[in-house]
C-alpha cells in the first residue's frame, strides 16, 4: 500500500503522515520543498504543487491512496490524474461547514469532484479548530499575557487537530469508511472564557481576559495578519461564512441547541474526543 499525502507538511497532514508510518504503511509526501520538509524516516518526499496538476505524474506513479488536501481551482484536475494513475482510494480534508449547508464554494467542489470520480472516497468535515486559538490569541498571550475578544462567554465544540488526524488515517487505512462523510467536533460546549482559563492553567500564568467590541476586535486582528486578518470579518461577526454581510450581534445569541447533538471523533476511533483542556497542555509552549 502506498499513499500519497498532499498537504503533508500541515497542521493535520503532518499528524496522518506520523499515524501512517506508524502503521507500517508506505508513504510519499508531496511538498513544494522537498529539501525543507522533516519527515519520518521511510518517508519519500516528493516535489509538486496541487495547482499544477499535470506536473503531478511522478508523484502519483504507483499509488493506490491519496489524502487530498482542498485546492477547489483544480480538485477535477487533480483528481483526473490519480485515477488515471491507479488511485483507488481518496480521503479528503474538508469541512463541517458543508454538512450545514455553508460551504458551497470552496471544500463542496472537492468532495463533488472525488466522489464523480467513481473512487472509494471519504470525507473527514472537522469544524472548528482549537488550533484557531493559537493563531488569534497566541501573539497577545506571548507579549501581554491578554486575550481581547467580543464574546466571553460564547461556546461551541472546537476540535483537536489530532482527532482529525486519527479519523483521516484510519479511513486510508481501513476498509468500512467508503462512502462516509464525517462530521468532527470536540466532546464539549466550552466559552471563549473557559478556553482561556485552560490555556493559562497549562502555561501557569495569569491571562487577562479583556471584552473589547466586534468592531475593535476586528481592528485587532486586521492588525496582526495571517490567520486572524484573513477572517478578520467572520470571525468577528460582520460577514457570514460566505462572505455577506452579517450583524456582529448574532455571535452573542448562538443557540446551540439549534444544531443538534455534535458528532466527534469517537464513533470511528473507538476513544473519546480530546478535550480543550488536554489540547491547552499540548500546545503550551506555544502559548509561552
Amino acid at each position: 500500500m502506498r499513499i500519497l499525502m498532499t498537504g503533508a507538511t500541515g497542521n493535520v497532514g503532518r499528524l496522518v503522515v506520523d499515524r501512517l508510518v506508524r502503521a507500517g504503511a508506505e508513504v510519499r509526501a508531496l511538498t513544494r520543498n522537498p529539501g525543507r520538509a522533516a519527515f519520518a524516516d521511510g518517508v519519500e518526499a516528493v516535489r509538486g504543487d496541487l495547482s499544477r496538476p499535470d506536473d503531478l505524474g511522478s508523484a502519483l506513479a504507483g499509488v493506490d491512496r491519496m489524502y487530498l488536501f482542498p485546492v477547489p481551482a483544480t480538485a477535477g484536475k487533480v483528481v483526473a490524474r490519480a485515477v488515471e494513475a491507479g488511485v483507488r482510494r481518496i480521503v479528503v480534508l474538508s469541512s463541517g461547514a458543508v454538512s450545514h449547508g455553508y460551504d458551497t464554494d470552496f471544500h463542496l467542489p472537492v468532495e463533488q469532484a472525488v466522489e464523480a470520480s467513481g473512487v472509494e472516497w471519504t470525507h473527514v468535515r472537522p469544524g472548528e479548530f482549537m488550533l484557531n486559538k493559537l493563531w488569534l490569541w497566541g501573539p497577545s498571550v506571548r507579549a501581554e499575557r491578554v486575550v481581547r475578544d467580543p464574546n466571553p462567554d460564547l461556546p461551541w465544540y472546537p476540535v483537536h487537530e489530532a482527532d482529525i488526524a486519527d479519523v483521516a488515517a484510519a479511513a486510508l487505512l481501513e476498509d468500512g469508511h467508503q462512502g462516509a462523510a464525517y462530521d468532527l467536533n470536540g466532546p464539549e460546549a466550552i466559552s471563549n472564557r473557559d478556553q482561556v482559563a485552560h490555556i493559562a492553567a497549562a502555561i501557569g500564568a495569569d491571562i487577562r481576559f479583556e471584552r473589547v467590541t466586534p468592531a475593535r476586535a476586528r481592528e485587532l486582528y486586521l492588525a496582526q495578519g495571517g490567520f486572524a486578518a484573513e477572517n478578520a470579518d467572520f470571525l468577528t461577526g460582520f460577514a457570514d461564512y460566505g462572505g455577506a454581510e452579517a450583524d456582529p450581534s448574532a455571535q452573542e445569541n448562538l443557540d446551540l441547541t439549534a444544531f443538534g447533538p455534535m458528532p466527534t471523533c469517537e464513533p470511528i476511533t473507538c476513544r473519546p474526543a480530546r478535550a480543550f483542556a488536554e489540547w491547552a497542555g499540548d500546545h503550551a509552549d506555544d502559548f509561552r
